[in-house]
């Protein structure tokens, strides 16, 4: 599938939740990282999706990704409200401590407080960062990167696998791969998934 290239532009857009970037430039780690840090965030989990250099026994040469930028930015500011939301949305128990209903306060507790959750006001997830590249992407480059900050650590980590599982089934991008000893022009265009 390929789109005409005016369609496959930089685009960036940002809320208060989080920025969504789409980029021809290679992407610079600890920049993104940087965006999401915040004095409340006790855990920043990062995702850092490369070119490989093999693929199914063949020689990948390099990755090449088109997107139709207007609807794949929207669709991440999208996927990254939704993350929020569900991450933020999970029931908060005192002693629970699966992924999505571990307690995770923000503000101090009150000490002649009873063990009720009520005593608390529940923050999850506190900025979440998508940066994707676009264009040529050479073999040890990153094409993704996702960086999610939290007060508490599981919830970063299920946010940023659930913000690339989405980003990988819904974000409107495709991708090439070129392998060693193949024409170019036969390449295929795939979806990002």
């Amino acid at each position: 599938m390929s789109i005409p290239l005016s369609a496959s532009v930089d685009a960036r857009h940002g809320t208060e939740l989080g920025v969504a970037v789409l980029t021809h430039q290679p992407l610079n780690n600890q920049e993104i990282v940087a965006s999401v840090a915040d004095d409340g965030a006790g855990a920043t989990a990062v995702f850092i999706g490369t070119t490989r250099n093999s693929f199914k026994g063949k020689v990948v040469t390099k990755l090449e990704y088109q997107a139709y930028s207007k609807l794949a930015i929207k669709t991440i500011t999208d996927i990254i409200a939704a993350a929020h939301a569900n991450v933020s949305s999970a029931p908060l128990t005192a002693h629970t401590h699966t992924p999505l209903q571990a307690s995770v306060f923000s503000g101090p507790r009150d000490e002649d407080s009873t063990t009720s959750t009520s005593a608390f006001r529940p923050q999850r997830l506190i900025r979440i960062a998508v940066h994707h590249r676009l264009g040529t992407v050479p073999v040890g480059e990153p094409s993704i990167v996702i960086a999610v900050s939290s007060p508490h650590r599981k919830e970063s980590f299920v946010a940023c696998e659930m913000v690339l599982e989405e980003v990988k089934k819904k974000a409107q991008i495709w991708k090439r791969e070129y392998y060693a000893g193949e024409k170019e022009d036969e390449a295929e265009w795939k979806a990002n998934a």
